[in-house]
């Protein structure tokens, strides 16, 4: 699990492919990795990822063909900035909202427009996800932990203030660049309590109108 508060904006050193998936090197900049072992999970641009080897300017890890797939780290190349966040641990301050590293769809920039001394993103997301985004509720991108200010159809926006601008990879983005996106982990688990109640429901229903046709009662 994770925050959202990125910790630092590293840089891939190298991607090398092994048996058909991917073998990432990232350079991670200011993260502090005295305290990390093989085997830790670390958030790269919001995809949680299994460190498998450290050098002295970061680690690497295996990225499967199906987190290829899925997230936009198919697209990255050396060179790439990219946001990092350790793993939460017991004492880590809750300054986002509880991420799981699990990424629910690849998003794209629509527009960016200057607000204030804040910059307001639009993202479009695939409509499969659009009913888990809410106003003022919480949104992941590559990453970071934001709320969401306004919603359209299958659109939203954000407003990054300069300090994310600067300390995420916000400031690369540009119309149609491709992010991760990961909905909040409540709307989740919400949907899919609410999806069991009404089946479990439906099954009732149904089991209760055979037992009054097998009866007599009505027909069935």
């Amino acid at each position: 699990m994770f925050t959202g508060i990125i910790q630092a904006v590293g840089s891939i050193t190298s991607i090398e492919s092994k048996g058909g998936d991917k073998r990432l090197t990232i350079n991670t900049g200011d993260l502090q990795l005295s305290d990390s072992d093989l085997g830790d999970s670390i958030a790269v641009n919001g995809v949680c990822l299994t460190a498998v080897s450290y050098h002295a300017q970061g680690f690497a890890a295996d990225v499967s063909l199906e987190t290829l797939g899925k997230t936009s780290l198919g697209c990255l190349k050396p060179g790439s900035p990219v946001n990092l966040e350790k793993a939460l641990t017991l004492n880590t301050a809750l300054g986002g909202h509880l991420v799981s590293g699990h990424v629910d769809g690849i998003g794209r920039v629509v527009s960016l427009i200057q607000d204030a001394r804040s910059v307001r993103y639009r993202f479009e997301v695939d409509a499969s996800l659009q009913h888990y985004i809410a106003a003022k509720g919480s949104i992941t991108i590559d990453g970071t932990s934001l709320t969401v200010n306004r919603v359209e159809n299958n659109q939203f926006e954000v407003n990054i203030v300069p300090h994310t601008q600067q300390k995420t990879i916000f400031a690369n983005y540009q119309e149609n660049t491709q992010v991760n996106i990961e909905v909040d982990i409540i709307a989740r688990y919400l949907e899919r309590l609410i999806a069991g109640k009404a089946n479990k429901t439906a099954n009732s229903d149904s089991q209760m109108l055979g037992t009054l046709a097998n009866s007599g009662f009505i027909e069935y």
